[in-house]
């Protein structure tokens, strides 16, 4: 993308937030906090990916989730409009989680956020490594 596209792009986008860019009342700040908890955008990631799942299935294919937080972050994407929770009438019980339309719309910038992190992932472990919190810093001085 040329320059001039990307600053029209990011113009466009600027007259899309409802406020001040990034002010109190801006809009964009609803998509932060939607997606701030560490695994609300893994799991809409996967479903972006997989289609619908069970919990089970995603506990798996995610790896490091407990059952419970994953069940505590479908809730909270449930909650936001971005995970619809379908039960079926069966014994056993079962449900499956899939993406509406908000939640398919953040797959874009979901997967930007992954390239983003691909090629800065180094530099900001090496800035954390090199970080030295300034109470330690005073104590030396």
């Amino acid at each position: 993308m040329s320059d001039t596209a990307a600053e029209a792009d990011e113009q466009d986008l600027g007259e899309d937030l409802g406020g001040a860019e990034y002010a109190a009342d801006c809009q964009a700040r609803v998509a932060f906090e939607v997606l701030s908890n560490r695994w609300d955008s893994v799991i809409v990631y996967i479903l972006g990916e997989s289609g619908p799942m069970r919990p089970r299935a995603l506990v798996t294919r995610i790896g490091g989730i407990s059952p419970k937080v994953l069940n505590d972050a479908l809730r909270r994407l449930e909650y936001n409009g971005l995970v619809a929770r379908q039960a079926y009438a069966e014994a056993p019980p079962r449900v499956d989680y899939s993406l509406t339309e908000a939640g398919l719309a953040l797959l874009g910038p979901i997967r930007a956020m992954g390239a983003w992190a691909g090629r800065y992932t180094e530099a900001v472990l090496a800035a954390q490594a090199r970080f030295t919190p300034r109470e330690d810093r005073l104590d030396r001085s």
